[in-house]
């Protein structure tokens, strides 16, 4: 532009600030924002906008705020972006209470909120796990003359099955059918994936041959949600036969994919399988997924190959929580309470958290093998590195 003596406006420096942003580059666009103003270009409600955006998406929701009020003390009107931008920054930092205020006031003011003004609203509200308040949001949408759409309703049914009020969900499932709206194949997905998580195999069965009979066309997640299902079912001949389908339909698997089907082998017991299913992953170029390699060193585990499933663990380049959880409590069902008592407080000093239960097994384990010493010096070094932590 400068070859071309072409001086930047303010649309220049928004689109810049704009690309700053999405990169999360709070210091470029700040600076970007000074150079808008030495040049004596004056910020419009955008260039608010966009940098009101980028302190919330970098956790400075304070300072978001003061560029609220910098819109205010500049004499711009906010649009509506510049309120949901105020609502969702609020909601994405934690202050749903403080975004829910906001908007009853903005109400009462005469601000006309948007279809995406109450899907920011109701997802805060079900981050938060305030699934009351979201199911009233909810009402007050359909009451305002707006359609929800997939979105909505998804995101209350998530937070109904988070909060395992599985009636709840499938009745919101149920209203949304009952007035036509549109219900997607990731809705479905949402439903099956709930239902296998907890167990309810027939009722997850029962939609996704719904969601056939309706002619949604599977995408890699609809795929995904089918295998999983299968070998929930112990159908794994079934699940396997998906991945060709895949293919031919021109999608490809993930890791997701590979994870589930890793999940599946061990939980039929078939831990060679799984193995070999790790070696396919390698070969085809995918990264071993954390939740694959933890299901492999459970199923080890539960084959009573505890030593294959320590060689495992000490070849993991990522852990987790569920990592240490597993393999302590397995440990203490072998009886090898002094390994796990080690493997205990090097997760514990590293700063990972891991269940009290797998604490208490190696406590109570030490203790009732006549360990009484090492169970009352354990339970002080635990005590100790989670003071330090604090």
């Amino acid at each position: 532009m400068s070859e071309a003596r072409i001086n930047p406006d303010v649309v220049s420096y928004n689109s810049l600030i704009s690309g700053a942003t999405r990169n999360c580059l709070l210091s470029k666009s700040l600076d970007l924002f000074e150079e808008m103003l030495q040049r004596g270009i004056a910020p419009d409600i955008w260039s608010f906008n966009t940098l009101m955006h980028c302190f919330f998406k970098v956790g400075k929701p304070e300072e978001a705020n003061q560029v609220f009020m910098d819109i205010i003390r500049n004499g711009l009107s906010p649009c509506p972006a510049t309120f949901n931008i105020m609502i969702n920054g609020l909601c994405k930092n934690g202050y749903t209470s403080n975004a829910l205020m906001l908007f009853r006031s903005l109400q009462r003011h005469g601000f006309v909120p948007q279809l995406i003004t109450y899907n920011i609203l109701i997802n805060g509200l079900c981050k938060a796990g305030r699934l009351g308040g979201a199911r009233r949001m909810l009402k007050e949408l359909a009451a305002s003359g707006y359609m929800p759409n997939a979105i909505t309703y998804t995101t209350v049914m998530k937070c109904c099955f988070r909060s395992r009020r599985f009636d709840q969900g499938l009745e919101i499932l149920q209203e949304m059918i009952d007035n036509g709206y549109t219900f997607d194949g990731f809705a479905y997905c949402t439903v099956v994936g709930a239902l296998i998580k907890f167990g309810r195999i027939k009722e997850a069965s029962d939609y996704m041959d719904q969601m056939m009979r309706n002619g949604i066309e599977h995408d890699l997640v609809s795929y995904n949600t089918l295998i999983n299902l299968y070998c929930k079912e112990g159908k794994l001949e079934d699940a396997y036969q998906l991945l060709d389908e895949i293919e031919e339909g021109g999608l490809e698997c993930d890791e997701y994919t590979h994870t589930i089907l890793i999940d599946g082998l061990c939980k039929a017991g078939n831990i060679e399988g799984a193995q070999q299913h790790i070696k396919h992953m390698n070969v085809m170029g995918f990264n071993l997924h954390l939740v694959a390699s933890n299901c492999v060193v459970d199923g080890l585990c539960k084959a009573g190959q505890i030593d294959h499933a320590l060689k495992m663990f000490e070849s993991m380049e990522k852990r987790d929580s569920f990592t240490y959880s597993s393999l302590v409590y397995n440990l203490c069902k072998a009886r090898r309470y002094h390994c796990a008592s080690k493997l205990l407080l090097g997760c514990i000093s590293s700063g990972m958290k891991i269940l009290r239960s797998s604490q208490r097994a190696v406590i109570d384990g030490l203790r009732y093998s006549g360990f009484q010493k090492e169970a009352r010096k354990l339970k002080s070094k635990i005590r100790l590195a989670q003071m330090v932590q604090f």
